[in-house]
């Protein structure tokens, strides 16, 4: 079966309940359903799991589609594929059947790494298990979980029992101490549920991924370039989709008195062709940050940092130019480019912010350490695994 003939009902429904979902700020149920019933939340997983077997880039380009169609359900759809990412190299042993569910759309993941204590350093959580009564116990307040109270499996960040490292954790939504703090209410997404979440709950071995403390590999080896891949693909289907709508509504709308449509202003006609270069300079970037990924090489590791900033930066500038041209058109919100545009503001202070992967990327090309070590440590050089 052709990609497109999974992705192209699914996107259907996504866009006729879009409106609805941004409006109402409720979750995107209808799409979701549709995403489980299509076999795509299997995308990245191996057909021997019952997965498609896709690779970087089409991770980039069913994200792309999605998010032109709905943000909302874009951001749940790269979640799940974020939590995807991890568990597929590190299954649970109290899950053995987790990836195959997770392929057939039984099951949608998400990641629950943010703290409140660290807020968007991810991958320095505060929360570290204790022993309670002969039981392995953590208090955790977590942030920004997106489809929180609608995944079916949390992977989610703590500190090694010894406070030295970080374990991942596979959490089933209907643990007992997982809770929803408040809902959630957004400027954009306003559909992904990405509510703050408290963890009051025992661990053990058996729902750990890998061993004790191989949580910060998992987390910015295995996680950060598909997370950073699939959020740059979200800004730049938002950028793409804002492109489309504008030129639309500048080559229909008619200034009557001129007998002539918008798009024959010469200051219109600029700025669509800046949106549209844009836009096609930080698809080629991606893609060969895509190809990167799937075939490692020495700079892999600053294709996956920029990757991000860059596409987050372009939807900002590209987003900001279809709203110019539209004018009044799109503040009245029927052409959605009020939606792209308030959608796409998210992905530059998602975690890893855009301004923190710039700093990384140049801490990288000027060969400093990624993260200041202790004073007593030996420090690893920028571009090595942790940015892989």
């Amino acid at each position: 079966m052709d990609l497109h003939d999974r992705l192209d009902p699914m996107l259907a429904i996504a866009r006729e309940h879009a409106t609805d979902v941004d409006q109402r700020g409720r979750f995107p149920d209808e799409a979701v359903q549709a995403l489980r019933d299509s076999g795509l939340m299997g995308l990245t997983l191996p057909p021997e799991v019952g997965g498609l077997g896709g690779g970087p880039q089409e991770l980039v380009d069913v994200l792309g589609e999605i998010a032109g169609a709905c943000g909302s359900t874009a951001m749940i759809t790269l979640m799940h594929f974020a939590a995807v990412a991890p568990l597929s190299q590190a299954v649970p042993s109290a899950m053995p059947d987790l990836l195959a569910d997770m392929a057939s759309g039984r099951t949608l993941g998400t990641l629950a790494f943010s703290e409140k204590g660290s807020r968007s350093h991810f991958w320095s959580p505060v929360s570290q298990p204790k022993e309670v009564d002969g039981r392995l116990h953590v208090v955790a307040q977590k942030s920004w979980v997106t489809s929180a109270g609608y995944a079916d499996v949390y992977v989610s960040s703590a500190k090694t029992p010894d406070g030295t490292g970080v374990d991942l954790y596979a959490l089933a939504s209907d643990t007992p101490g997982v809770t929803i703090d408040q809902p959630w209410s957004g400027m954009g997404f306003r559909g992904n549920a990405s509510s703050p979440m408290t963890y009051d709950v025992d661990l053990d071995d058996s729902i750990r991924l890998g061993e004790v403390g191989a949580g910060t590999d998992l987390m910015l080896g295995v996680v950060l370039p598909w997370f950073n891949l699939g959020n740059a693909a979200v800004s730049l289907g938002l950028s793409r989709a804002s492109v489309d709508a504008a030129i639309r509504h500048t080559t229909g709308a008619r200034l009557q008195h001129l007998d002539q449509t918008l798009s024959a202003l010469p200051t219109i006609r600029a700025q669509l062709a800046r949106m549209s270069i844009e836009l096609a300079a930080a698809s080629a970037y991606l893609d060969r940050a895509a190809g990167k990924v799937a075939s490692p090489e020495e700079d892999t590791p600053l294709f996956v940092l920029g990757s991000k900033a860059a596409s987050n930066d372009a939807a900002l500038r590209i987003t900001d130019a279809a709203m110019r041209v539209c004018g009044g058109a799109a503040f009245s919100q029927h052409l959605s480019i009020d939606r792209y545009f308030r959608d796409a503001r998210a992905g530059h202070v998602m975690a890893p912010t855009a301004d923190a992967l710039y700093e990384f990327y140049g801490r990288a090309i000027t060969g400093r350490p990624l993260f200041d070590p202790p004073a007593d440590a030996e420090p690893a050089k920028a571009g090595g695994e942790a940015a892989a």
